[in-house]
């Protein structure tokens, strides 16, 4: 079997969890099926590039258009093209009609529980929304990258039969991330690795909830450090909301340290290994790689308990979690409980540190257990086996 992977991200270009799927997938892939990759950007060893570009000055939606149009064209001839998200996801249906092989897409996140996207894309959202949807109606299989997707999917597009839906979690290589002694890179930016601290992993969006956590963190113990590596906010009126609570906080507490640009992987290795919670204070969260990263580093969480989380981060054993209501995120009595239980659950681990060390253990057994990728790369192709079935049965006559 030969099959084609359409993504925006590619190593070493990552930016999202959608990025992180894929480049842990495709290795494990190779292993089974032969496999081409289509990506987006300036050129890169192990991939085809596509530049945004095109047409030159348009909305970033429409350059997106633009080299899909130049991926569809550069897929080869294969028995299956799979798609990762919506910026690739006009390229599959274009590959898959014009060579007349099965579609499948991966649902790292849907564009109709992203509202708030309108602020970053404009008029955009209503294009990605349109490809999206398309893409879904189109495929031959759909992956949930949790259970909990398969409600959002069905909520979202219930033109999507169960059948052709099909859970594949995402994974985490617990070779690559693991717990390491070295604290050089904890003392560079500034984090005490004798204290206790909270570390935050991600991007300023709404999706992430980082607000939330800034606010929440005005309650943290005095002791506490609050480590975030965050940066490229979606939109100039995300860093403004942002950066007025960070200064509230930084006004009224030491123990905040703010990296604003991408750390290397094996550096963010070395602060989450020396974290005492990493938090995770998501609104919405398909299932969340940045936890099972955290996990693998034997760092136990404090999560949002949305989406797939609950599914990654077991309440009590390898972490905590907190109940969040997204119809309420208009409500600022119910946001200001939220903040407020989040501090409660962190402040229950950094003033128990022998608590939080077996939760960390616990979920790095959990991540061997359960979310290697070379099992994930069997299910995938698996999918791949089923959509195919599927697309020969609708062709025949």
């Amino acid at each position: 079997m030969k099959v084609s992977i359409l993504t925006r991200e590619y190593p070493p270009t990552i930016y999202g969890g959608a990025g992180v799927h894929v480049a842990q997938l495709v290795p494990q892939l190779a292993r089974l099926v032969d496999v081409d990759v289509q990506c987006m950007g300036e050129p890169r060893e192990g991939a085809t590039a596509h530049p945004e570009t095109f047409p030159e000055g348009a909305n970033g939606a429409i350059r997106t258009l633009g080299a899909d149009v130049s991926m569809a064209a550069a897929v080869p001839e294969v028995d299956v093209v799979h798609a990762h998200t919506w910026y690739a996801q006009f390229a599959g249906i274009i590959a898959s009609r014009y060579q007349d092989i099965p579609l499948v897409v991966t649902a790292h996140s849907l564009e109709p529980d992203r509202p708030w996207k309108v602020e970053q894309l404009a008029g955009g959202y209503r294009v990605s929304s349109w490809i999206e949807r398309t893409a879904y109606e189109n495929a031959d299989a759909v992956i949930a990258v949790s259970s909990a997707m398969i409600t959002n999917i069905r909520n979202a597009y219930p033109f999507v039969e169960p059948e052709r839906i099909h859970v594949v979690k995402n994974g985490i290589d617990t070779d690559e991330f693991h717990p390491v002694d070295e604290s050089d890179v904890c003392a560079r930016i500034g984090m005490d690795v004798n204290r206790p601290s909270v570390v935050f992993v991600g991007r300023i969006t709404r999706q992430k909830g980082l607000v939330h956590l800034v606010r929440a963190a005005r309650r943290f113990h005095p002791d506490t450090q609050l480590i975030l590596l965050a940066g490229a906010p979606d939109t100039p009126e995300i860093a403004a909301e942002f950066n007025e609570a960070f200064g509230v906080l930084k006004s009224e507490r030491g123990g905040v340290v703010w990296v604003q640009e991408m750390l290397p992987r094996a550096d963010v290795r070395q602060v989450l290994s020396h974290a005492t919670v990493f938090a995770c204070p998501s609104i919405y969260e398909p299932l969340g790689i940045v936890n099972l990263e955290a996990m693998a580093c034997e760092t136990a969480v404090v999560g949002s308990a949305v989406g797939g989380i609950p599914e990654v981060v077991v309440d009590g054993e390898t972490g905590l979690l907190v109940p969040y209501d997204p119809s309420r995120a208009d409500d600022p009595a119910f946001i200001a409980e939220f903040e407020s239980r989040f501090a409660d659950r962190v402040n229950e681990l950094t003033a128990d540190p022998d608590r939080a060390w077996a939760m960390g253990r616990a979920g790095r057994q959990r991540c061997i257990d359960e979310f290697s990728w070379e099992t994930i790369a069997r299910q995938t192709v698996a999918v791949y086996e089923a959509a195919q079935a599927r697309h020969e049965r609708l062709r025949t006559p």
